[in-house]
């Protein structure tokens, strides 16, 4: 499976989808308008390895609900990332069974090397 969670409206994740043929091969899933299941984020954790991995602090939320004042674990970044698209960093590119979480460079470059885009 090839799979990149994105923001359609995120000039990054459409350069990186640029980067990566285009998205051609892959399904991609704009989480805004198709927002994640719990089922998608855990098969997203079991290749990461953590919740934390997966969530953003640069989103303007996090800030304005005062989460940079609390003390979060695994269980609230969950739920945070379930409840509020915008705290999935992105983009999350899926290749096989390999996760490649953010924008970059070395993260995109790895992407690609394993999706076989030169």
């Amino acid at each position: 499976m090839k799979k990149i969670y994105h923001l359609s409206t995120c000039k990054t994740c459409q350069r990186i989808i640029g980067e990566l043929n285009g998205g051609e091969g892959f399904v991609l899933q704009d989480i805004k308008t198709e927002p994640i299941t719990e089922a998608q984020l855990q098969e997203m954790y079991d290749m990461a390895g953590s919740y934390e991995a997966l969530f953003t602090r640069r989103s303007r939320k996090y800030r304005a609900m005062g989460l940079h004042e609390q003390e979060l674990g695994e269980a609230d970044y969950k739920r945070l990332i379930l409840e509020e698209y915008t705290f999935l960093k992105r983009p999350v590119v899926v290749v096989e069974d390999e996760i490649f979480i953010g924008n970059s460079k070395s993260v995109v470059a790895a992407a690609a090397e394993k999706a076989g885009i030169n």
